[in-house]
């Protein structure tokens, strides 16, 4: 048998659409079939969930030429209008994910995305404190351990080789680099690296850290990549995976 081309991934996220960026990242969004096989949007897709901005963010991502699969981020929640908003994003034609899965089929080769938003909770040099600060900064603090559970029940679901870990927050400090050590704590949840592990991702895709750096890996080793487009600075990553053989 000859060599199976990998599937090539195309990522971004923190687009944090509002009009001063409108139609900015639509002209790469629509080369998309000549690079990728698939889209994945790790969330703050909006600058603050609001109407005009989900409408700014539908007339960038339709009829695009590829399988678009995106979770939530932080600012998207801004305005309490999260399910208005994957509803909007259904509507167009992208797969949200929040603490489910989906198996799609790339050149006969499976491939299955996992998808929670995430949250804060700290890593073990990095501690957060769940009991203090405003409401929402507790309720963000909770939230990560708790998609982190969701995240690894959804990976278990899927009957593939190729895994996908989706998130807004981060799984490790790696790719929080060249952020403030101080707010660690609120960008991401070591128990969301840890569901990664368990649940045998091939690879693990964030957003959120502006300033954060790309490239990391889990404690298990899984690939990490922070596709913000600050970090980016061009409107997507390209990523090759190996193609499930099965």
């Amino acid at each position: 048998m000859g060599n199976i081309a990998p599937i090539r991934l195309a990522a971004t996220a923190d687009l944090h659409m509002r009009p001063a960026v409108a139609g900015k990242f639509r002209p790469g969004f629509r080369r998309l079939g000549r690079h990728a096989d698939l889209l994945l949007l790790a969330g703050d897709l909006t600058e603050g969930g609001t109407r005009a901005d989900t409408e700014l963010l539908c007339a960038e991502l339709a009829d695009l030429p590829v399988p678009v699969i995106a979770v939530l981020g932080n600012h998207d929640h801004d305005e309490h209008r999260g399910e208005w908003i994957t509803q909007r994003l259904t509507e167009t034609g992208v797969i949200v994910l929040d603490g489910d899965s989906m198996m799609l089929t790339v050149r006969g080769h499976r491939v299955g995305i996992a998808g929670v938003m995430g949250g804060s909770g700290g890593f073990p040099d990095h501690p957060g404190d769940p009991d203090s600060g405003s409401a929402e900064h507790r309720a963000r603090m909770r939230r990560g351990p708790i998609d982190a559970q969701r995240l690894r029940r959804a990976l278990d679901t899927l009957d593939c080789e190729t895994r996908i870990a989706l998130t807004h927050f981060s799984p490790i400090v790696d790719t929080l680099a060249g952020e403030p050590t101080s707010i660690y704590p609120g960008l991401g949840c070591h128990a969301i690296g840890e569901a990664i592990d368990a649940g045998r991702a091939t690879l693990a895709v964030h957003g959120h850290a502006h300033a954060g750096s790309e490239c990391g890996q889990t404690t298990g080793g899984v690939p990490v990549r922070n596709v913000s487009y600050p970090v980016l600075r061009r409107t997507y990553a390209l990523y090759d995976l190996p193609a499930d053989r099965a």
